[in-house]
């Protein structure tokens, strides 16, 4: 056997500034490591990105961004100015980054200090001051902060921004009747089309203020909202929330600091104000207690959030037009709410993208529902066929496989496969031979389905799958896969040579 054996990050799909034609990369290409970091230094942990840029995490806890330019005004001013070439990304802190994520133009870190960083995006960057907050007692009705909020973050004095004012995003112009209709969006519209390229409105990294006490392990971003979980299983959630995207019971616009979402804790007003939407739900106080007693993964969509609970229940809140908070209808969910029809099964891992939802169980099998406008859901189903409940991928390929990791992109999703371990019987009259040579592996394998306009399937070519299909990876073996909103990274160790 060789010595250790080495890390590599694999990218495919939109990376504008990776190569000279701004062309998509439709195969999986290797990541360079920055030459001029510590010698010994490697790849840890791959972290996805956001539009048009990804971020790795390397052993010596830095954290990693490439791919960016300033093309068309993308996102490369909003989200903070992230290189083409692999480079440690400037953070006001010697402290080890641990994860880290990025929505569409904006960015969030944790150090192992638990402490958290946010960038890019104005609007998508905590506050210290919030002017109006939300109330629980507001329903269905749109809350907005004062144009007049403080915008000054927590940040070094050479990082502190010299603006004031809110922030207003693109949708924020839409009259309150207007936001409330229910907007059915074409494949052709996005949320992220919308982004302003002004630089005005981009923050540098700042320190995030918590509640005295509240350590952060790990963090998701989504279209303009991020969560944080605590060490305790406490979801943290700041940003926009017009949807609903973060539970805290009202369509406000704008939550400019930190909330805490009650995901799990009974109300003690009554059922009418529950946390957890007891419609969903039969009666009982065993099935009450099924729940769970904390969050151990979180996950963030376009405007959709979905976490999961330490007895592997799905909860869901947010956006709903197509099904994306799996409660067997379209509407939004204001609060975090249980996937009902997933009580049976534990979940143990959860992905949200732009219009859908994956999930996977225990026993290794995957489940989706949401938008399938580009085959997304992996089921074989036709473009304009939306699920609003979880469907089960009953994919010839994966028959023989167990999803241990799933990430989805804005309409593209992604799992990772475990080895599995086979026993075939040699029969020998009415008697069954055992040997070694009965038994054999699977080496882990990724595979993709959904939107492949940019090659974000890794698949070499720009057509789009409504089921899954391997990604060609000779002499790799995956650890853990990230998407972006429009490419997908791998991180992968060498095959041993023998």
């Amino acid at each position: 056997m060789s010595e250790k054996n080495k890390c590599e990050v694999l990218m495919w799909g939109y990376f504008p500034g990776v190569t000279a034609q701004r062309s998509p990369l439709t195969s999986p290409a290797i990541v360079r490591f920055p030459e001029a970091e510590v010698a010994g230094d490697s790849w840890k942990d791959v972290c996805a990105g956001g539009c048009g840029f990804g971020m790795a995490i390397s052993a010596s806890g830095k954290l990693i961004t490439w791919g960016s330019a300033d093309d068309q005004g993308q996102s490369y001013l909003t989200s903070g100015k992230h290189g083409e070439i692999p480079e440690v990304y400037p953070l006001p802190t010697t402290d080890l980054i641990v994860k880290a994520a990025a929505g569409w133009a904006h960015c969030v870190s944790v150090t192992d200090k638990n402490e958290v960083y946010s960038w890019g995006w104005k609007e998508c960057v905590p506050s210290v001051q919030v002017t109006r907050s939300w109330s629980s007692s507001v329903k269905n009705s749109e809350v907005e902060t004062s144009t007049k909020q403080s915008s000054t973050q927590v940040c070094p004095r050479s990082y502190r921004s010299k603006s004031t004012g809110s922030i207003s995003g693109p949708n924020d112009k839409i009259s309150a009747d207007e936001t409330m209709k229910r907007r059915k969006v074409t494949p052709q519209q996005e949320i992220e089309t919308s982004t302003p390229a002004d630089e005005t409105l981009s923050m540098p990294p700042c320190l995030v203020n918590f509640d005295s006490g509240v350590k952060i392990t790990s963090v998701a971003a989504g279209g303009r909202h991020t969560l944080a979980l605590s060490d305790v299983g406490q979801v943290w959630g700041w940003g926009y929330s017009g949807e609903g995207q973060l539970g805290l019971g009202s369509r406000i616009k704008t939550v400019a600091s930190p909330h805490l979402i009650p995901c799990i804790e009974p109300s003690s007003n009554g059922r009418d104000s529950s946390v957890i939407n007891q419609e969903s739900l039969a009666a009982g106080t065993e099935q009450r207690k099924s729940i769970g007693n904390y969050i151990k993964g979180i996950s963030c969509g376009g405007r959709h959030s979905a976490v999961i609970t330490d007895a592997g229940v799905v909860l869901a809140f947010g956006w709903g037009q197509y099904g994306q908070c799996g409660q067997g209808n379209s509407d939004d969910l204001l609060r975090p709410s249980c996937v009902s029809s997933l009580l049976g099964t534990r979940i143990e891992a959860v992905a949200a993208g732009l219009w859908h939802t994956i999930c996977i169980c225990a026993e290794g099998r995957v489940r989706a529902f949401g938008g399938n406008q580009f085959g997304q859901l992996g089921l074989g189903t036709n473009s304009d066929q939306c699920e609003n409940v979880p469907r089960l991928l009953d994919a010839s390929v994966l028959e023989t496989k167990k999803a241990k990791m799933a990430s989805c992109g804005a309409r593209h999703s992604a799992i990772l496969t475990g080895k599995l371990f086979y026993y075939l019987m040699c029969r020998d009259s009415c008697s069954i031979t055992f040997n070694l040579s009965n038994f054999y592996t699977e080496d882990d394998k990724i595979f993709c389905w959904g939107w492949n306009k940019y090659g974000q399937l890794g698949l070499g070519d720009t057509i789009d799958r409504n089921m899954p299909a391997q990604v060609p990876l000779k002499d790799y073996t995956p650890k853990n896969i990230a998407c972006g909103w429009w490419h997908t990274l791998l991180l992968c160790e060498t095959t041993p040579s023998i």
